[in-house]
C-alpha cells in the first residue's frame, strides 16, 4: 500500500480545516510508517555502497565505517 497519497490528502485537509482526532492519529501513524520505510530503504542503499581504498582494494561501506570511526 502506498501511503504517501493519503499523507498528502490529510495534509491538504489540515490546511483547509482542523483534522478530527481520528484523522490526526491516522496522519501521525502514516508519517511514522513513512519514516520507518524511508530509513529502512536508505539503510539498504547504504549497505550496497563500496569504497575504493587508496591501495585499490574495495571495501563495503559498513567495513569502512568500522575501520575509520570518525
Amino acid at each position: 500500500m502506498d501511503i504517501l497519497p493519503r499523507i498528502n490528502e490529510l495534509s491538504k485537509l489540515a490546511r483547509q480545516r482542523d483534522l478530527t482526532p481520528e484523522e490526526t492519529t491516522e496522519r501521525e501513524t502514516l508519517r511514522a510508517e513513512f519514516r520507518r520505510r524511508f530509513r529502512a530503504n536508505f539503510q539498504d542503499s547504504l549497505s550496497h555502497i563500496d569504497i575504493e581504498q587508496p591501495d585499490g582494494t574495495i571495501v563495503p561501506l559498513t567495513e569502512q565505517k568500522k575501520d575509520n570511526p570518525q
